[in-house]
């Protein structure tokens, strides 16, 4: 299998963590979003919607959704468990995981695309067609990513991590979308002090250095 990712992006970064959690790896090709590799004819072959990571498996099946791939790991290697154990802590650790998805990673996202000069004409990830930046969604994205820290520094006065009291996906994702809200020049305040408590901890993490 080959993974197609970007060093940098944040999506990528979510699975490589994932990854060097399980103490797996994989071979892996960097894709240049910058330069637009990912929506030259080559790549658009391989994920007509150019976006990355993208795991390729050995028979051909094509997986472009970060969470997908972490969760067809997780079903090789169950252990350590990332995304739940029953019932119960698989949907509260998919609700967490889904949440500081939308958002927290997507309004960052949303000011970053909309703002960013390299990406003029190509603000929405996975549309190739051209599509034009537009300044109130950097101010929307800008606001929502505030609203965001608000809410995970209330979630983690309430909890040890995002999800629960240990360790998942739900905290790399959070993890990745603080640092890439780096991007934009926005950071949780002094009033975050839970935030940056969990930040601290999660730091520490071996794997957070993938």
């Amino acid at each position: 299998m080959k993974l197609y990712e970007l060093e940098k992006a944040p999506n990528a970064r979510r699975v490589r963590w994932f990854l060097a959690e399980k103490g797996m790896t994989v071979e892996t090709q960097q894709i240049d979003l910058a330069s637009g590799e990912n929506l030259k004819p080559e790549y658009l072959a391989i994920n007509p919607r150019g976006l990355i990571p993208t795991l390729v498996l050995d028979d051909g099946t094509v997986i472009d959704e970060s969470v997908s791939i972490c969760r067809y790991f997780e079903e090789l290697h169950p252990e350590p468990n990332l995304l739940g154990q029953d019932a119960k802590e698989k949907a509260l650790i998919d609700c967490w995981q889904r949440r500081v998805e939308f958002d927290g990673l997507a309004s960052v996202a949303l000011a970053f695309r909309n703002s960013t000069p390299v990406f003029a004409n190509r603000s929405v990830a996975g549309c190739p067609e051209p599509t034009e930046q537009l300044a109130p969604l950097v101010e929307r994205g800008l606001m929502l990513t505030h609203r965001f820290f608000d809410m995970l520094d209330k979630r983690l006065g309430e909890s040890d991590y995002v999800a629960g009291d240990r360790f998942t996906i739900a905290d790399i994702t959070a993890f990745v979308t603080l640092t890439f809200a780096r991007w934009i020049k926005e950071t949780p305040g002094e009033q975050h002090a839970h935030i940056h408590r969990w930040f601290e901890t999660v730091s520490a993490r071996p794997a957070s250095r993938a």
